[in-house]
C-alpha cells in the first residue's frame, strides 16, 4: 500500500523552483498536500493519467458526489462556469497563464488529455503545461481563477512521490467569500475522498 497523504508546508512547496512559480506569482498558494502515489521517475506520466481521469461528479464517496452536485447547480444558476465568457485574471488583462509560458512549454500539456468531466468541472480545468517534473492546469469561473499543480518530487532512494498544490487568485469579495465558504469541506470532505480514490487507483496498478 502506498503511504497515506500528507498535508504539507506551503513554505517548502513554494521554495522549489517551478515553472508555476515564475507564471503565477500573483496567485496565491492555498493547499499543498503529498499524495498516495510513489514511484520511479519514469512514473509521472501514468501518475498523471490516473488524475486527469478523475470525475469529481461520480465520485466513489456520496458526500464528494453531492457537493460538487450543489457546486454545479449554483454554478448553472448564477452563471459562474458559463464558459463562453473570457474573465481576465483578477487584476489582470489576461485570461489566461498561458500566455506567460515560456515558448518551449506551451502546448506541451497535451498528453494525458484532461478528461471531459473535468472539463466541465467549476467553469473547466484547461492544461497548461508540462514538464518532467510538473504539470499544470487553469481554471477560470466567477469565482476565482486558479491552477491545480500536480509535481513529482524525489525522495529517499530513488523513489518519488505526488504532491499537489493549489493556486488561487479569487474574483473579488464573492470570490473571497466562496473559498472561506468552501474550506471546511475541502479539508473533511473533498479533499480525503479525492486522495484515497487516487491510492486505491495507484494501488490497483502498481499491482
Amino acid at each position: 500500500m502506498t503511504t497515506i497523504h500528507l498535508r504539507q508546508p506551503n513554505s517548502a512547496y513554494a521554495a522549489q523552483p517551478w515553472v508555476i512559480a515564475q507564471i503565477a506569482p500573483d496567485f496565491k498558494l492555498l493547499d499543498v498536500w503529498a499524495l498516495p502515489a510513489q514511484g520511479g521517475p519514469d512514473d509521472f506520466g501514468s501518475f498523471l493519467k490516473i488524475v486527469a481521469s478523475f470525475d469529481p461528479a461520480n465520485a466513489e464517496s456520496a458526500a464528494t458526489r453531492a457537493l460538487f452536485s450543489l457546486r454545479y447547480r449554483l454554478g448553472a444558476w448564477f452563471g459562474w462556469d458559463d464558459v463562453t465568457q473570457k474573465r481576465p485574471i483578477p487584476g489582470c488583462n489576461e485570461t489566461t497563464l498561458s500566455a506567460r509560458l515560456p515558448e518551449p512549454l506551451r502546448g506541451s500539456a497535451k498528453s494525458p488529455p484532461v478528461s471531459g468531466a473535468m472539463r466541465r468541472a467549476g467553469g473547466g480545468f484547461r492544461p497548461l503545461y508540462r514538464t518532467n517534473d510538473e504539470w499544470g492546469a487553469e481554471i477560470s469561473n466567477g469565482t476565482v481563477h486558479g491552477v491545480l499543480h500536480l509535481a513529482w518530487i524525489q525522495q529517499k532512494r530513488g523513489r518519488y512521490r505526488a504532491h499537489m498544490g493549489i493556486y488561487v487568485k479569487p474574483r473579488g469579495r464573492l470570490g473571497e467569500a466562496y473559498l472561506m465558504l468552501i474550506q471546511p469541506f475541502r479539508y473533511l470532505i473533498v479533499y480525503p475522498a479525492l486522495l484515497r480514490q487516487i491510492g486505491r487507483a495507484w494501488d490497483a496498478r502498481a499491482s
